[in-house]
């Protein structure tokens, strides 16, 4: 019998045979009992001041028992990772760093942070772990003015001969800041799986930088590397970012530092979709960035499956500047997140943890093939990490609106996403972007990624684009029968309910 290493995920299942399955021991009546108090005392006591904040919540647990969450950057986290959030933590200022705050009263504080951050180590064999951001946008703010810091900021105060911008004349100091807003980032684009906090106009990094982008080869979809250093060697960006939001191949880390140092760069690695399998151990040598980038960001929500927020890591070279995270640019820390950080990165260190991010991966791998059995087209022929993408225009005539909408009224929560060379732009898309790490963590194994495979297939044939009020073509209807509709969602539920999410939980 395998289990499944996420007890508030899934059941025994005595439904399907045993090699189609994942299953575990069914929780004992003592911890429903006190998991289901736990959760009913704390929506009743939300009732007596909000009840409609109290119905939403109990709603979105139905809603995510009900549907097939496919989004590839949303996951579970554990009852005591959510109850870690729920405290007096929440009532503190805590600026600063552990042993190190503007404020009195922080000892418990540090307790949290400092477990944190040595979990993080720990677990990505990390010099140093910052944990404070409260976002992947925040983690990627530190880093870039950390890299800023110690190229830019510290270079100008030893040629100025002093310690402290504050010490700087006033020609100095608007010499320094002309300097910071001149620098170049080179980065991902993003029609190729790159993320808007990868130096893009609408972003604040692309109003921070000057940017260009590196692609993927157009006939394989695959990033072309040495592409990539012949722009390196003509645009000498300041910072690299790697990383990606919806490439699903493996990036070599080896190479893109050997890029940077040849063009003296600093490697910036925001791996906040996949570090949940550098955790895991299923990305290593020159596919796990933290050996090779100087500073590496992530979320710790995701494939981690922890609280939302962020988290930097870095080199000894970068610690004082990353740091200095708060006041720089973040406001100050959440210690109920952190507190839940530590929760989340102590179950990421227990040995089934990898069992959990490989099969991460090998449902990837079978719900791709099963998509590409059906007649799929999908970006790069395949995946190696933990999503899929999807192109609805080619395979289906659908733009990725079109299609998201149609498999949300199925029952299938998927996001639209632009694909290389994109006709229909980044708001419309022509592509559909599907993960596996949150249906994972319910227990559902191969068998069950190639009966989505054939839902979301019978959806996307069936759904036909729409018309607009005035008749003419939409780029954002859709047409699907209902029956059609309610014949997937049905499916859908029933497949799910082999694999309860919560069970230790009852609102009644």
């Amino acid at each position: 019998m395998n289990e499944v290493p996420c007890a508030w995920a899934t059941v025994t299942v005595p439904t399907r045979p045993p090699e189609a399955r994942m299953t575990q021991q069914p929780l004992s009546s003592e911890s429903l009992s006190r998991e289901s108090t736990a959760y009913r005392a704390a929506l009743d006591v939300v009732r007596a001041v909000e009840p409609r904040v109290a119905e939403a919540i109990g709603q979105e647990l139905h809603d995510q028992r009900e549907m097939l969450k496919l989004i590839a950057s949303e996951n579970y986290a554990s009852p005591a990772t959510l109850l870690a959030m729920g405290n007096w933590f929440s009532d503190k200022y805590a600026e600063g760093t552990v042993g190190r705050r503007f404020y009195a009263g922080c000892r418990n504080v540090d307790t949290v942070e400092s477990l944190a951050a040595d979990h993080a180590k720990e677990l990505f064999g990390a010099r140093h772990a910052y944990v404070q951001p409260h976002s992947g946008i925040d983690a990627n703010l530190v880093a870039f003015w950390a890299i800023l810091a110690q190229r830019v900021e510290a270079p100008t105060l030893e040629r100025v001969g002093v310690r402290q911008i504050n010490d700087l004349s006033e020609s100095d100091w608007a010499e320094l800041r002309a300097a910071f807003g001149n620098q170049r980032m080179l980065g991902m684009s993003l029609d190729a799986g790159g993320h808007l906090t990868h130096g893009f106009r609408p972003n604040i990094s692309g109003k921070m930088f000057e940017q260009r982008s590196y692609g993927t080869d157009p006939a394989t979809g695959l990033l072309d590397y040495e592409a990539l250093r012949a722009t390196a060697r003509e645009f000498r960006p300041l910072i690299i970012v790697a990383g990606y939001s919806a490439y699903p191949r493996l990036v070599n880390f080896r190479v893109m530092r050997e890029i940077a140092d040849e063009v003296d760069a600093t490697l910036m690695v925001d791996m906040a979709h996949f570090a949940g399998l550098v955790a895991g151990k299923v990305l290593t040598g020159d596919f796990d960035p933290v050996p090779h980038a100087q500073i590496v960001t992530t979320t710790t929500h995701k494939s981690l499956r922890g609280p939302r927020g962020g988290m930097v890591l870095c080199d000894d070279s970068l610690r004082d500047q990353v740091d200095r995270g708060c006041p720089m640019v973040l406001g100050g820390p959440l210690p109920h997140v952190m507190a839940a950080k530590a929760v989340a990165l102590a179950e990421a260190r227990r040995p089934e943890f990898r069992d959990y991010a490989q099969r991460i991966v090998d449902n990837a791998r079978a719900l791709a093939e099963g998509l590409m059995r059906r007649g799929a087209t999908l970006v790069t022929g395949g995946t190696d990490n933990h999503l899929t993408l999807i192109d609805v225009a080619s395979s289906y005539g659908l733009t990725g609106r079109q299609a998201e909408a149609a498999l949300l009224d199925s029952g299938i929560v998927t996001n639209r996403n632009a694909i290389p060379s994109d006709p229909n732009g980044a708001w419309y898309t022509s592509g559909i972007r599907i993960g596996t790490p949150a249906l994972t963590t319910r227990g559902l194994g191969a068998a069950e990624m190639d009966e989505i495979a054939a839902l979301i297939d019978r959806v996307l044939t069936a759904a036909e684009p729409g018309t607009t009020a005035k008749g003419a073509p939409s780029k954002a209807q859709h047409v699907l029968e209902p029956k059609v509709a309610e014949e997937i969602s049905r499916r859908a539920a029933d497949l799910l309910a082999g694999f309860p999410l919560y069970p230790s939980i009852d609102l009644g």
